[in-house]
């Protein structure tokens, strides 16, 4: 018996590596039963057998998980946006750090491809930067911020996540010329990128552990991310301040009068935009009851 970290799953073969090395191991069939699934990320005992194939025989409690990417034990969610080609779209980043704020798990941004558009960038940094989360800006041209967010790597495990094409991969070979990871082109006809990571990988990385996934061009609340509308404002770090300030109990902050929130979005403190994206996830889960979730 053997404990270690899945770092891949491929085919129903997941790769687990332990002090003594990386072992190809299968998943015991009960997992299936209990509908359990191994993630990478997920910490594992398992069996290495001389002539039968190793197995996975226990995942040890989970501190968190995600759908989107499917890891697990994430200490950092690394959202990646870019300036152009995709275009951003804020509204899949906030729903990104909504999901991590509610996992538990420390948000970071970094917007890439900032030396084709820099005013764009500009105005994403100052979008992000209003929310206290640490927002860098990066160039694969100049390689701006590159120690500091491979600072962000040391000591943690790290998913990085983001639209297919808005460089995940490209950010990940800057921070370690030795990946040399395969990255990918923007399709002229759909307008956003091939998807060059096919599964969730552990790399070592900048003292590190690092998850690169395959990219998406949308996301849903669906699944374990379903919660109740009232409870959103609690996953937006901005509002905080705000809340329990409004003129009336039970404020949702949707065109309502004496509401802090709103007046903090007047006066600039904080993004309109990010209270845009409020406002649609709150109309997306306001249907959602508690006996659904």
């Amino acid at each position: 018996m053997a404990e270690g970290i899945i770092l891949k799953g491929i085919g129903g073969f997941y790769y687990v590596e332990t002090s003594e090395g990386v072992f190809e191991c299968k998943a015991k069939g009960k997992f299936r039963k209990d509908k359990l699934k191994p993630l990478a990320g997920d910490r594992v005992e398992i069996t290495v057998r001389d002539s039968q194939e190793n197995t996975i025989d226990k995942i040890l409690e989970r501190k968190n998980k995600l759908v989107r990417p499917p890891v697990a034990n994430i200490d950092k969610l690394m959202i990646i946006v870019s300036v152009v080609s995709p275009m951003p779209n804020t509204l899949i980043v906030d729903k990104l750090t909504v999901i991590a704020e509610k996992s538990g798990i420390e948000p970071v941004i970094v917007i890439t491809k900032s030396d084709l558009e820099e005013e764009k960038a500009s105005e994403l940094f100052d979008i992000y930067s209003k929310t206290g989360y640490r927002t860098y800006m990066f160039s694969s041209v100049d390689k701006r911020n590159i120690e500091a967010i491979r600072g962000e790597f040391s000591g943690c495990l790290t998913a990085l996540t983001g639209n297919s094409g808005a460089g995940k991969s490209t950010l990940l070979n800057a921070v370690d010329e030795n990946l040399e990871l395969a990255t990918g082109e923007i399709s002229e006809k759909l307008g956003r990128g091939r998807h060059t990571t096919r599964q969730a990988e552990i790399f070592h990385i900048a003292d590190g552990l690092v998850i690169d996934s395959a990219g998406f061009s949308s996301i849903e609340f669906s699944g374990e991310n379903i919660f109740l509308a009232n409870e959103l404002e609690k996953y937006f770090k901005e509002f905080s301040e705000c809340i329990g300030a409004c003129k009336f109990n039970g404020c949702a902050h949707i065109n309502t009068k004496g509401c802090a929130v709103i007046s903090a979005v007047d006066e600039g403190t904080i993004s309109g935009s990010r209270y845009e994206s409020y406002v649609s996830m709150f109309n997306e889960l306001k249907d959602i009851k508690s006996w659904q979730i």
